[in-house]
């Protein structure tokens, strides 16, 4: 189903609704984390209702179905209704039908206009005339700013000050008045709510507050739609606003649908927290999926995750890099890596998964310098980028002759380095330092084979 298109996108453009153990037929894959249900989980999923802790740490606050629903006709004619693209290539891997919902096509270029447009509408005519505010490195950044822009309201965002520049760029042309304070996120979070109590401004939480996880849950009923014979739904977790969303409405509609959660391995503060029964903090997370690099859980989307998400499973950069590549050479999909996560976990144990799969691809706002990074990192940890050291003796033809041997090994040579004075290196030795462009991890090891036989030594 195509894409509705506007024109306000500016730059950076299991077998029970409640199973949190793997069953026999899905055996749990490397990195998976079954989360143990609570008794209560299948009546709340019937009901399509489903109660957290406020975002405030007060009472109890309830997300239902007619919510979700509600969230969707506030959506009606903001909110693209984006494609569900097939990947013949993942289905080959998983024996079934994968698909991938395109929330990388969303206006903004993420999921997150969703909710915020949702949150900002829920506010009271007083609310609205003292503007709003948020933090964000940049997806829910510029859906906040389109969001209020949309409804008239005033935007102050805050982002760190080496948030990359498009997404700052971006965020401005959405018609938010940008602040750069700090490095990271949770700095920026402190200065945006300091701000918040000093003038009044509403703040926007990127996914701790039910209006949000209402509106990240139309992606939700979204793939029923398109998709209604669907079995899994596999989604990237950060603070969890998006899970949380899809998971009240796939489950209140069909229980019988497995969620799947994923996270980056250096970011996944869910796996302890589930163990945990709460949301536990982890010290700095490191991954490059910004888009899902959150520290603690959210209050309100942990309960929701810990009763109705069947299993959270971890990925790592390598896996990130290479669905980032899939998804950009096979499905001519630009995808930032919290996008590809799911991606990641497909390529990681496709067998795992019962089709037909839908995979929602969160984002696609990448840093074009970030992006080639990745590419490359992505190539070398599929054997289709290799660099080497090496030595050999220091004389005239030796480099020639060197790469005449690699030219026999069908290995396309990128960049050479030629090193002769280094105090390591014997009076008669240099180092080449390669970067080859090799066809895969066999490849890359006929060829370190190949200079080793040709008396080379190998350094890396």
């Amino acid at each position: 189903m195509a894409a509705r298109h506007g024109d306000e996108d500016g730059p950076g453009s299991g077998s029970g609704p409640a199973s949190h153990l793997t069953s026999p037929a899905t055996p749990p894959a490397p990195g998976s984390v079954p989360a143990p249900a609570p008794a209560s989980a299948s009546a709340s999923a019937s009901a399509g209702s489903v109660s957290g802790g406020s975002a405030s740490g007060g009472s109890e606050a309830t997300i239902t179905l007619d919510d979700v629903r509600s969230a969707q006709k506030t959506l009606s004619g903001v909110s693209r209704l984006t494609a569900l693209e097939g990947s013949r290539y993942l289905s080959g891997l998983v024996g079934a039908p994968v698909h991938f919902k395109c929330e990388n096509l969303q206006r903004t270029g993420s999921f997150k206009l969703r909710g915020g447009y949702v949150r900002i509408a829920g506010l009271s005519p007083e609310e609205r005339a003292a503007g709003v505010v948020a933090a964000s490195a940049g997806n829910h950044a510029q859906g906040v700013a389109l969001a209020a822009s949309l409804l008239g309201v005033r935007s102050t965002v805050f982002m760190p000050e080496g948030a990359p520049l498009p997404k700052i760029a971006a965020t401005r042309d959405y018609g938010a008045e940008v602040r750069l304070c700090g490095q990271i996120v949770d700095e920026t979070m402190r200065a945006a709510k300091e701000y918040a109590e000093r003038t009044g401004a509403v703040f926007i939480h990127p996914f701790d507050h039910p209006d949000i996880i209402a509106g990240q849950g139309t992606v939700g009923l979204e793939i029923l739609e398109q998709c209604p014979e669907v079995r899994t739904v596999v989604v990237g977790i950060g603070g969890g606003g998006l899970a949380a969303g899809i998971a009240v409405a796939v489950k209140a509609l069909r229980p019988d649908v497995r969620v799947v959660g994923v996270q980056a391995e250096g970011a996944a503060a869910y796996p302890p927290s589930l163990a945990a029964g709460r949301p536990v903090t982890i010290d700095a997370p490191v991954t490059m999926a910004d888009g899902i690099k959150v520290g603690r859980p959210g209050d309100v989307p942990f309960q929701i995750i810990e009763n109705l998400v069947d299993e959270v499973r971890t990925v790592t950069e390598d896996e990130l890099s290479s669905a980032l590549l899939l998804c950009l050479e096979r499905a001519k999909l630009v995808v930032e890596p919290a996008g590809a996560s799911p991606v990641a976990a497909l390529l990681s144990a496709p067998e795992s998964f019962e089709g037909p799969v839908v995979a929602v691809l969160s984002g696609g706002n990448v840093d074009p310098l970030l992006m080639q990074r990745i590419l490359r990192h992505g190539m070398a940890a599929a054997g289709r980028y290799l660099s080497l050291r090496l030595r050999l003796t220091d004389r005239p033809g030796a480099l020639a002759t060197l790469l005449g041997v690699l030219s026999t090994l069908d290995a396309n040579v990128l960049d050479v380095s030629h090193v002769r004075t280094n105090p390591r290196l014997g009076l008669s030795e240099a180092e080449v330092e390669l970067h080859l462009e090799t066809k895969g991890q066999e490849h890359c090891e006929d060829v370190r084979e190949a200079l080793r036989g040709a008396g080379y030594t190998v350094m890396a």
